[in-house]
């Protein structure tokens, strides 16, 4: 039977929540904020990778992974994605020790994907990495994608299933009827039996208006592109030890991030020059070279991120006709390809077929409100904060 649905957010998580749920019959209406990947979803560093996931999202990320190699059957493109694999490189003794670790940790759960290799065969795929680095972690067929090309094409899709897409439309309060949901903006309501909660850094306001409290907080991931130079990099270079994400596009720029954040102020996502600075540096001991290139852009986007580090899906804890879908802290993009899948299940009242017992809003049920991390306190002023916002995506 068809039900009327609408999912709070414009990004990939989405509009892929509203194609497949589109496609499976239903009526559905995605209310954004702003505009379509205007936050996360469009800004991102692109990365597409299972290489050191959190083990909970490992079989979610294998899954994606296969959706991505058949992205044009899904979305009618490819999304920008290159499969030129991720390379995680150590730096040191105790570097080579945390990946040896991590590999035997992965196996001993059955995963085979992430490997080894010597320093000859880093410099071998890395011919510019630094002579200090003693080996690296190696996903093969991971590499990255074009994030606003990626969150265009769901959006279309979804909308050539039957989805509406209402943008700039600020969601100010969520009221429980007899048989269901009214969604309110400062325009119009919407009326629904399924609320889906994809507002990202606005998340937790969704959940504050539900009556559900939920520890998210926006922040604000930095990233940095060079001017153009001569191809030296085919794989994506992340660290060990310190955040880095790092690819060289097929025009000769250089994306430099990895999670740096930024701060948060009114609402909106600022670069912050100390962060940056620290991320160049890293930059320059892994690609000596790298300190005589010229950065000409900088930029920042809001994400919902989880203390935990993994997000939050499945259903609200005080509402079973609500479904969330939110906080990837700052590593969501890959898995857009998979959480519409899953969405649609928990709607439509399957189970998943991949286990998502891990992201369970009820994991922060014991945690303490006065600790104000809390969803009314996402957007409180700090040095990585700002001031505050009382509107959902």
């Amino acid at each position: 039977m068809s039900a009327r649905i609408v999912v709070i957010g414009g990004g990939l998580h989405g509009f892929a929540a509203a194609l497949h749920l589109a496609r499976a019959g239903h009526r559905v209406s995605v209310v954004e904020k702003d505009y379509a990947g205007r936050h996360a979803s469009g800004v991102n560093a692109g990365g597409v990778r299972r290489l050191g996931r959190h083990t909970a999202e490992i079989p979610l990320a294998l899954a994606a992974a296969e959706r991505w190699r058949r992205m044009g059957e899904l979305v009618g493109g490819d999304c920008g994605f290159v499969p030129c694999g991720q390379i995680k490189v150590a730096e040191s003794d105790a570097d080579m020790d945390a990946l040896e670790a991590r590999v035997a940790e992965v196996r001993a759960l059955g995963f085979g994907h992430e490997y080894l290799v010597t320093p000859g065969e880093l410099r071998r795929r890395v011919p510019a990495i630094g002579a200090h680095c003693r080996g690296a972690l190696v996903c093969d067929g991971d590499g990255y994608a074009s994030p606003y090309r990626t969150v265009t094409a769901w959006r279309r899709a979804a909308q050539a299933a039957g989805a509406a897409c209402h943008e700039g439309e600020r969601v100010t309060g969520i009221e429980r009827l007899a048989d269901g949901w009214r969604v309110v903006s400062r325009e119009r309501a919407w009326t629904a039996d399924v609320v889906v909660n994809c507002a990202g850094a606005w998340a937790g306001e969704v959940c504050r208006m539900l009556g559900e409290r939920v520890p998210v907080q926006a922040e604000a991931p930095m990233l940095m592109i060079t001017e153009r130079l001569v191809p030296f990099l085919e794989p994506v270079v992340g660290a060990t030890h310190r955040p880095l994400s790092f690819k060289q596009f097929p025009n000769g720029t250089v994306l430099i991030g990895g999670g740096i954040r930024g701060r948060v102020e009114h609402g909106l996502a600022h670069p912050r020059l100390a962060g940056l600075a620290a991320n160049a540096r890293t930059v320059t001991d892994l690609f000596p070279f790298m300190a005589r290139a010229r950065i000409v852009r900088t930029w920042a986007g809001m994400e919902g991120v989880m203390p935990d580090g993994i997000p939050v899906i499945g259903r609200s804890a005080v509402a079973p006709d609500v479904v969330h879908c939110f906080g990837f802290s700052a590593h969501g993009f890959q898995l857009g390809a998979i959480t519409g899948e899953i969405v649609r299940d928990l709607v439509t009242g399957r189970e998943p077929a991949l286990p998502i017992a891990p992201f369970a809003v009820e994991r922060f049920a014991a945690a303490n409100p006065a600790e104000g991390s809390y969803s009314d306190a996402a957007f409180s002023a700090s040095s990585d904060g700002g001031a505050a916002s009382t509107v959902a995506r």
